[in-house]
């Protein structure tokens, strides 16, 4: 039985974005994104790589089990353009997430907290941004694939929030709902 309060600690985020998990269970890929050309970041595209894109995220309940990866929103960090929800830039100390599109439901929960649970704790963080799942491997995107369906991707805050530390924070299996 896969457990949802255990983490990975993974070297490269980029192969979180390969991996396969049982949270991501009710909503398949809508496609396939595969990018031509090489970008020289550590967690850039690789040409000719197969990324699957998904149009929806599995259900909502009072108990959502998602994969938790961690995000820099600021200036010049891992999600690149501002976040989509209020146009700004979000420090790490500021409990902030990005959802996956279907989550994120066309920026429906923006601005609204969401409480985000593993690890024996439990956290409430603001919804700024879209993980997308439909579209990566641009400039946008900061040349990083498509998100999966499944994901809550969490400033440094909401880790440390949860007691979830380690030099090589990959993800972690969380669950989240509505505040």
């Amino acid at each position: 039985m896969l457990r949802f309060t255990s983490c990975l600690l993974l070297p490269a985020l980029a192969a979180s974005h390969l991996l396969l998990a049982a949270a991501g269970a009710g909503c398949g890929p809508s496609g396939t994104l595969r990018p031509t050309q090489s970008h020289p970041c550590q967690d850039c595209c690789k040409p000719r790589q197969a990324y699957p894109t998904y149009s929806c995220s599995p259900p909502v309940s009072s108990s959502t089990r998602a994969v938790m990866t961690l995000n820099d929103f600021g200036e010049g960090g891992d999600g690149g353009d501002p976040s989509e929800c209020d146009g700004a830039f979000h420090r790490s100390l500021e409990r902030v997430v990005a959802l996956s599109t279907g989550w994120y439901s066309g920026g429906s929960r923006c601005g609204k907290s969401i409480r985000v649970r593993a690890n024996g704790r439990s956290v409430l963080a603001k919804v700024v941004d879209e993980c997308d799942t439909v579209n990566g491997c641009d400039r946008e995107h900061a040349f990083q694939p498509p998100c999966r369906n499944n994901v809550v991707d969490a400033s440094r805050a909401v880790w440390d929030a949860l007691s979830i530390t380690g030099e090589e924070v990959g993800e972690c299996n969380i669950t989240w709902s509505a505040a």
